[in-house]
């Protein structure tokens, strides 16, 4: 199955949520993943690797999408649940339009615990 079309929403809503000016919760963060991967099909949750038995973020990621997935939402339906949950976190959070997105996966923000430089995440 390829990749489904995303709504000019859901792509604009993709680059906002990177310009929001406060990181959302880890349960929020969880969620905007979930409907993200469910809204975008690539790969189906079927034909997703499972993570590293010590991956425990990674597992965390994956149940998060199993939910949505197990609810039968469609990629469309999470495409808009994911556009108005964006919109929410604008509200809470605040957003800077002028914002440069932020590379996804930068450990800067979060902690200073590990600067790994061996490409882990």
């Amino acid at each position: 199955m390829a990749a489904v079309q995303q709504s000019a929403g859901f792509q604009k809503a993709t680059e906002d949520s990177r310009k929001l000016k406060a990181k959302p919760t880890n349960d929020e963060l969880l969620e905007l993943y979930a409907l993200f991967k469910q809204g975008t099909q690539d790969p189906p949750i079927e034909k997703s690797e499972n993570p590293g038995v010590f991956d425990l973020k990674g597992k965390a990621k994956k149940r998060a999408w199993q939910k949505v997935a197990d609810e039968g939402v469609t990629a469309e339906q999470a495409q808009s649940r994911y556009v108005e949950l964006v919109e929410r976190l604008k509200t809470a959070y605040g957003f800077d339009q002028s914002k440069g997105p932020e590379p996804v996966g930068d450990s800067r923000r979060s902690s200073s615990s590990s600067s790994s430089s061996d490409g882990r995440k």
